[in-house]
């Protein structure tokens, strides 16, 4: 059976797709790059950081990955601009900015 990763695009037969259409695997971003859906990004203020990891526990698309026990840069393709990570940071660390800016 073809897997989901294989683009919008992929051409499926009524022979690949499951017995009643049940989804047999959860979704998860990792395994998709869902990044163009926003209209908003997140734009990380390093300077301003100091590395307390909230916003990492709140993403819900894993989209700040930790190094070395920091955070760095945003993961943009996995990120859906929801803004949570900009509201729980009491560092104003994170500022949501237009798409193209």
């Amino acid at each position: 059976m073809r897997q989901l990763g294989d683009g919008i695009n992929a051409k499926v037969t009524w022979k690949e797709i499951t017995l009643a259409g049940i989804v047999t695997d959860g979704g998860k971003s990792k395994d998709f790059e869902t990044g163009d859906w926003r209209n908003s990004k997140p734009v990380w203020l390093a300077e301003n950081c100091k590395q307390c990891l909230i916003c990492t526990a709140f993403c819900p698309d894993s989209s700040i990955p930790v190094k070395d026990k920091k955070r760095v840069d945003f993961e943009y393709k996995h990120c859906k601009g929801c803004g949570i990570c900009e509201k729980v940071c009491p560092f104003n660390a994170i500022e949501m900015k237009g798409e193209e800016e």
